[in-house]
């Protein structure tokens, strides 16, 4: 027998005995213990308890909501009725008033001033002349005015307002110019910006009355 057949020899049951070795007793049990723990956690974890549809259904907000109106939200209004969230855009126009101590004259028309929507004057509205510039009158045109200028799908106006004025005549308006805004304003329509355009002279012509002024 050659010494290489002796030493090849007593290797073989080291090999069995590494291969026997990871299918030990000791280790068979672990796996079913490990799974009796696990079973046992898992029931002594309590049970969440069924929530219903009812209880997870959010309450409506009483807050306004922070996002834009669309155009199908709709919301109560005080007499019960609903009415649509979104606003129309307005449409605006301009509104010439010409108030002097003699009559009061109001023109409408659009932003551009190139058309005329509306007009009326104080010697519309009353028989007597000295009636024509009068508060009462102008509260009559503004009411007109406003009639007109609602068929016409407009909404707010923006004043301008005109006396005499020049080289020769007052600058203060009529007493009809803050009638007639006031009654525009109570009709419904939307009162922009207010504007006074009297026209004023720059050492235009010569005023009257003279070199010695006028005499009292």
């Amino acid at each position: 027998m050659s010494e290489e057949q002796k030493t090849a020899a007593p290797a073989a049951p080291k090999e069995q005995v590494a291969s026997v070795a990871p299918a030990s007793s000791s280790d068979a049990p672990a796996a079913p213990a490990a799974q009796t723990q696990a079973s046992k956690a898992a029931s002594e974890v309590p049970a969440k308890p069924a929530t219903s549809v009812a209880s997870t259904t959010a309450r409506p907000s009483t807050r306004p909501s922070t996002r834009p109106p669309r155009s199908g939200d709709r919301y109560p209004r005080r007499d019960g009725r609903s009415m649509d969230r979104t606003r129309r855009p307005i449409r605006w126009a301009v509104a010439h008033i010409k108030s002097t101590y003699n009559n009061t004259i109001v023109t409408v028309t659009d932003i551009t001033g190139t058309e005329t929507i509306a007009r009326c004057s104080g010697g519309q509205m009353v028989k007597a002349d000295r009636l024509e510039s009068s508060p009462s009158a102008a509260m009559a045109i503004a009411k007109r005015i406003a009639e007109q200028v609602k068929e016409r799908g407009i909404g707010g106006l923006y004043i301008r307002v005109k006396a005499k004025g020049g080289h020769n005549g007052p600058k203060n308006t009529g007493p009809g110019a803050q009638a007639a805004i006031r009654a525009l304003s109570r009709v419904g329509l939307r009162i922009g910006k207010i504007e006074d355009v009297t026209p004023e002279p720059h050492n235009g012509c010569r005023a009257k009355g003279g070199r010695r002024g006028r005499r009292v």
